[in-house]
């Protein structure tokens, strides 16, 4: 779980993961037209980064590069912040109590 919030601490990255989650796979081509401020191996460092982290998957198709989200360790990510949802939702909850009391 460390290593996932390590690899999700870079906006970039973020990005990535927003982008393959809206898809089944994208060549790592594609992913790069989608950072043209990052040179081809910026992005194929991030991409090599999240694919350690466990957060992407590869696999080869001819020339191309495959990638594709891991949900293993976002769902391990979740289940760990859903301890902290709770509190929040209370203490939301109560806070509106409270605005509604003050009227």
């Amino acid at each position: 779980m460390q290593t996932a919030f390590a690899a999700l601490a870079d906006p970039t990255r973020q990005q990535i993961v927003e982008l393959l989650a809206g898809t089944l796979e994208l060549p790592a081509g594609r992913i790069a037209e989608s950072f043209p401020s990052l040179t081809r191996a910026a992005v194929s460092r991030h991409l090599r980064l999240l694919e350690d982290a466990g957060l992407l998957s590869v696999r080869a198709q001819a020339q191309q590069r495959l990638y594709r989200l891991e949900p293993g360790p976002l769902a391990e990510l979740d289940a760990w912040l859903d301890r902290y949802r709770s509190m929040w939702a209370r203490k939301v909850d109560a806070l509106k109590r409270h605005v509604e009391d003050a009227r």
